[in-house]
């Protein structure tokens, strides 16, 4: 009876430093015979070096290699993406309190500058003025009955575009930051892969 051997490489797999990574941590293999999956689920395929700082990339000829070195007699085939990206978790700083504290006082002044300066671009006092002189025909500097729930709005508005309340989820679909963080990430590891994947690149040099 022919073995065959199907193989998926993850799209991403954390490890810490000085790892060895086996097949199975970065791939899911499925077969007719399961004594040998776990076999080859414990091949190991590389070791982490200092050298490779935080990422490192595994193609998936390396696995099929491994596989084939380890029994001819099967017969592998690959599904899904072609390399894997290793990513090297290193330990994390402690967390500052002072850092944290500059860093929301400086996000907090920004935000609000960029606020105030959009609404004295687009004259919004001297609308709410109209706006509240057309509806009660009065003429006042500080129309707060229009400002307050304007201001109120714009922060509601703001919770419901970005679809968190601080780690609270509104409901399941995503918000447009977090679209727009998938696909600069799916960029990123594109990028990555055609760079730091040693296999895919070949130099010939003229003598």
């Amino acid at each position: 009876m022919e073995k065959n051997v199907f193989v998926k490489l993850r799209h991403r797999v954390q490890v810490k430093p000085n790892a060895t990574v086996s097949i199975g941590d970065i791939s899911q293999l499925i077969g007719n015979d399961r004594h040998t999956i776990e076999r080859l689920k414990e091949i190991p395929l590389y070791r982490i070096q200092p050298s490779d700082k935080n990422i490192v990339i595994l193609d998936v000829m390396r696995v099929v290699d491994a596989i084939v070195h380890t029994d001819a007699s099967l017969e592998v085939q690959t599904i899904g993406p072609a390399q894997t990206i290793i990513e090297v978790i290193y330990k994390k700083r402690k967390f500052s309190l002072v850092y944290f504290l500059l860093v929301w006082l400086l996000l907090f002044i920004g935000s609000g500058m960029a606020i105030m300066n959009f609404h004295e671009d687009v004259s919004m006092q001297q609308v709410h003025q109209r706006l509240y002189t057309m509806i009660t025909g009065e003429k006042i500097d500080k129309p707060l009955l229009l400002q307050i729930p304007y201001s109120l709005g714009l922060g509601i508005g703001m919770i419901l575009f970005f679809n968190h309340v601080f780690r609270k989820r509104i409901n399941e679909e995503p918000s447009p930051l977090e679209v727009e963080m998938f696909n600069y990430q799916q960029s990123l590891d594109q990028y990555v892969i055609l760079h730091e994947n040693k296999e895919s690149m070949r130099r010939i040099a003229d003598d």
